[in-house]
C-alpha cells in the first residue's frame, strides 16, 4: 500500500495538557493526607523498603543511631542530645520519603474506593436455553451467559450486545453525563458492568466472570502501588544504588582514615558514628531516592485524571519516548462520518434526476454516509419518501464486499457505491463509464473528498461528493507533535488521492492509504525494526493486532472487547485524539524524573561544604576555607545538613505529584533548561537553606 510523504505544515503553539484536570482531586485532600500519613509508618517495614535501596540504607543508618542513642542514654553520655536530634531527623527522612510514595498511592486508592462504590450485586434477567428468563444476582453470571436489559436496568456485567440497540448512561465509568449508543455488530457493541440502560432494550452476551470485569481491572490498576517498574526506572534505580554503594564504601573507610589522621596530626577528634551516618545520608541521592516511586505512580495518576486507564507504568513511560504516532483518519483527524454535500451529474443528466436515483439507491444503505445522501436529497431538492410497494421494489443493502447499495424497480436498476464498483456494474450491464464521470471522481478525490458513483443499469448518472472535515486545531496539534520529534502517520481505508488531500490539509507527515489490518501491523513492525517506539489508537477488532504490537496501544472504551484487551491503555471517554495528551503526559513523566534527578545530584554538592569541614577542620585547619557558609560549629553544620536533607524531600513532593511543566522543544534546548533550572537550582538552593537552618539551630541552642 502506498506510503506517501506530505509537505510539513507549520502551525502555532497549542496547549496539549489542559490547565485544569476535571477529574483531579486537590493535591492535599484531607482524606488522602490521612491515608498517606498512616501508610508512611506502615512502609517502615524493612522488607518493603528493600525495593528502594537508598531509603533502605537511610533506615539502617537510623536504626544504628537509635541503638547507639539507647546506649548513650544508659551511660548518660555527653553527646546524647546531639545524637537524639540526628536520630530523629534520620527517621523523619525515611518517613518523608515514605510519605511521598504514599501520597501518590493514596490518590490512586481514593479513586479505586470511588469505583468500588459503583459496584453492586444487581439483579439480572438471564436467558434460559428454552428462551425464557430467570432472575439471578449479577455475581452468579459467567462468561457466555446471555441477559436481557431494558430501559432503567443496570447492565450486570461486561459483555457484547448481540441483539438490539439502546442508549446507555456510562457516567459511572467516564464521568460524562451524555448517553452513548450501544448496538449489535460493529465497533460500538461493548458494554460495561455497572452502566445503565436509558432507552430501548438489548440482549447481551456476558464476556467476563465475577472479579474479572473491566471495573475490577480498573480498581486494581488505579491503585498505583501495583504497577511494575519501567526499564527507565530500573536503570535509574541501578544508578542510584551504585552511587549509594560507592559512598557507603567511602564513608566506611573514613573511620580508619580519621584515626590515622588524628594520631599523625596530634589534634582533632575521630568522627562519631552519628556523624558518619549523617555524612552517608547526605552524600547518597536521598532526594531522588525518596521521590522516584512517587514520580512513577503520579504519572499513572495523571493519565487517569485524563480518563485514560493505563495497564502499566511502562505504557505511560513508553508514551514519553514515542517516535511515531499512528492516527485513524475518521473520528481522529476528521470530525467523523463523511457527509454528502453535493450531486455532480455527468453531461446529459440533470441534478434532480441524479439526486432522485441517489436517494432511491441509498434507502437500503444504513451507513451514516448512506443516510446523509437521503438527507441531502430531501433538504436540497425536496425529495421525500415515496410508496414503493406498488413498484415491486427489490432493495440491495450496502455490503462491504460489493461496496455498493441499490434498488431494482420498474424504472431501472439503480446502484450507488465506490466508483470502481459502479464501473464494474455498468460494464456487466452492457454499458461503459464515460471519461467525464471518472474526471469528476478524481477531482473530488484531489480535493480530499470521497466520490460515490450512481448508475441506472448500463448508464452512469454522476457522482455524489462525500466530504471529510478536519477537526479544528488539528493542524496546530500535529505541528506541535512534530516539534516534539514525533512523526505522525494517518491510517485510512480511502484511496491514495483522497488520503493525500486530507493528509495535506491536516498536516500529517505520512499516510497509509487503503490500509488493511495486516498493513497496519506490518507498518508498526517496520518502524519498531528501525528502533522507533510506535503509538496507535483504535477501537475495532480489526485494530487488535496493531494495538497489541504497538508500544502504546490506546483502545477506545466504546470499542470491541478484543481491542480493549489488545491495547495497554483504554480511553474511557473514547476520544481518539486523547493519544496526543497521553504522549505529552508520558514526556512530562520522563522530564520530571530527569529534572529531580539532576536537582538531587547537584543538591549533594552543597552538603560537602557543610559536613566535610565540620568533620576534619580541627585536624586539618586548611579545610576551614571550605566553610563558605560560615556555619557556627561542627555539630550545627552536621545537624543543619541532615535537617535540610530531610525537609527538601517534603518540599519537592508537590512537584513530583504534579510533574514538571512540559513544553515541546528540541533535546538540546530541553537539556539546557534542565541544567539551568534544576541543575543550577539544585546546586545553589542548599547554601541559603543550610545557612538559615544553622542560624536557627544555633539560636535555639540545639547544637
Amino acid at each position: 500500500m502506498p506510503l506517501t510523504q506530505t509537505p510539513r505544515a507549520a502551525g502555532g503553539p497549542a496547549q496539549l495538557l489542559p490547565k485544569k484536570l476535571s477529574h483531579a482531586r486537590p493535591l492535599f485532600d484531607p482524606e488522602i493526607l490521612r491515608r498517606a500519613i498512616r501508610d508512611s509508618f506502615l512502609k517502615l517495614n524493612p522488607v518493603r523498603l528493600l525495593k528502594n535501596p537508598v531509603i533502605f540504607v537511610v533506615e539502617i543508618g537510623a536504626a544504628i543511631t537509635t541503638l547507639l542513642l539507647a546506649r548513650d542514654l544508659a551511660t548518660r553520655a555527653a553527646d546524647t542530645a546531639f545524637n537524639l536530634q540526628i536520630t530523629l531527623w534520620l527517621w523523619f527522612t525515611v518517613l518523608f520519603a515514605n510519605f511521598a510514595e504514599a501520597m501518590a498511592e493514596a490518590r490512586g486508592k481514593a479513586q479505586a474506593d470511588t469505583l468500588r462504590k459503583t459496584k453492586s450485586d444487581s439483579a439480572a434477567r438471564r436467558l434460559r436455553p428454552n428462551g425464557t428468563t430467570e432472575s439471578v444476582a449479577s455475581s452468579q453470571l459467567r462468561a457466555g451467559d446471555e441477559v436481557l436489559c431494558e430501559a432503567g436496568d443496570t447492565i450486570p456485567g461486561d459483555g457484547e450486545v448481540i441483539e438490539g440497540i439502546a442508549t446507555v448512561d456510562e457516567s459511572v465509568i467516564t464521568g460524562e453525563s451524555a448517553p452513548v449508543i450501544r448496538e449489535s455488530g460493529g465497533d460500538r457493541s461493548a458494554v460495561t458492568g455497572g452502566t445503565k440502560v436509558l432507552s430501548d432494550h438489548i440482549r447481551i452476551r456476558i464476556t467476563s466472570n465475577p472479579g474479572e470485569t473491566f471495573l475490577d481491572r480498573m480498581i486494581a490498576l488505579v491503585e498505583g502501588a501495583q504497577r511494575q517498574k519501567t526499564p527507565n526506572e530500573i536503570a535509574l534505580n541501578i544508578l542510584i544504588a551504585g552511587l549509594t554503594l560507592i559512598f557507603l564504601l567511602a564513608v566506611v573507610t573514613l573511620q580508619p582514615f580519621s584515626q590515622y589522621s588524628v594520631s599523625a596530626a596530634g589534634a582533632g577528634a575521630v568522627p562519631s558514628m552519628a556523624v558518619l551516618v549523617s555524612l552517608l545520608v547526605c552524600l547518597i541521592p536521598t532526594t531522588i531516592g525518596g521521590l522516584l516511586s512517587a514520580i512513577g505512580i503520579a504519572g499513572m495518576d495523571r493519565v487517569m485524571q485524563h480518563n485514560v486507564l493505563a495497564m502499566s507504568g511502562k505504557a505511560v513511560e513508553a508514551a514519553g519516548d514515542v517516535n511515531t504516532l499512528l492516527l485513524d483518519k475518521t473520528g481522529t483527524i476528521t470530525i467523523g462520518n463523511r457527509q454528502a454535500v453535493e450531486f455532480l451529474p455527468v453531461p446529459g443528466v440533470t441534478e434532480t434526476e441524479l439526486a432522485e436515483a441517489a436517494q432511491l439507491s441509498s434507502l437500503a444503505d444504513e451507513t451514516p454516509e448512506g443516510r446523509s445522501v437521503v438527507v441531502l436529497a430531501k433538504e436540497k431538492y425536496g425529495l421525500r419518501g415515496r410508496e414503493l410497494a406498488q413498484h415491486e421494489a427489490h432493495f440491495i443493502p450496502f455490503s462491504a464486499y460489493t461496496r455498493m447499495s441499490g434498488v431494482d424497480i420498474d424504472s431501472g436498476r439503480l446502484r450507488k457505491g465506490a466508483t470502481e464498483s459502479i464501473a464494474q456494474f455498468v460494464t456487466e450491464e452492457g454499458g461503459s463509464v464515460t471519461p467525464e464521470l471518472r474526471e469528476i471522481a478524481e477531482r473530488i478525490s484531489r480535493q480530499g473528498g470521497t466520490p460515490l458513483a450512481v448508475a441506472n443499469g448500463r448508464r452512469a448518472l454522476g457522482v455524489i461528493h462525500l466530504k471529510d472535515v478536519v477537526k479544528g486545531g488539528m493542524k496546530e496539534r500535529l505541528a506541535q507533535l512534530r516539534r516534539m520529534g514525533i512523526s505522525t502517520v494517518m491510517i485510512t481505508g480511502d484511496n491514495p488521492l483522497t488520503a493525500a488531500a486530507i493528509a495535506a490539509e491536516a498536516g500529517v507527515d505520512n499516510f497509509l492509504a487503503q490500509a488493511s489490518p495486516a498493513d497496519k501491523l506490518n507498518y508498526i513492525k517496520k518502524e519498531q525494526g528501525e528502533g522507533r517506539l510506535v503509538a496507535m489508537t483504535g477501537d475495532g477488532t480489526n485494530d487488535a493486532p496493531a494495538l497489541a504490537q504497538a508500544d502504546v496501544g490506546l483502545a477506545m472504551n466504546t470499542g470491541t472487547m478484543a481491542a480493549k484487551e489488545a491495547g495497554n491503555m483504554v480511553d474511557l471517554d473514547s476520544n481518539p485524539t486523547k493519544l496526543i495528551e497521553v504522549v505529552a503526559i508520558g514526556k512530562q513523566l520522563l522530564i520530571t524524573r530527569g529534572a529531580l534527578t539532576t536537582f538531587s545530584i547537584a543538591n549533594d554538592v552543597a552538603k560537602y561544604f557543610a559536613i566535610i569541614p565540620a568533620m576534619f577542620m580541627a585536624t586539618y585547619p586548611a579545610l576551614g576555607a571550605l566553610n563558605v557558609m560560615g556555619l557556627n560549629n561542627p555539630r550545627s553544620a552536621v545537624l543543619s545538613a541532615v535537617i535540610f536533607n530531610a525537609l527538601i524531600i517534603i518540599v519537592l513532593v508537590p512537584l513530583a505529584l504534579r510533574g514538571v511543566q512540559y513544553r515541546p522543544e528540541t533535546a538540546g534546548a530541553l537539556l539546557r533548561r534542565n541544567l539551568l533550572i534544576y541543575g543550577l537550582g539544585g546546586l545553589l538552593a542548599p547554601f541559603p537553606g543550610i545557612w538559615a537552618i544553622d542560624r536557627l539551630v544555633h539560636l535555639l541552642g540545639l547544637a
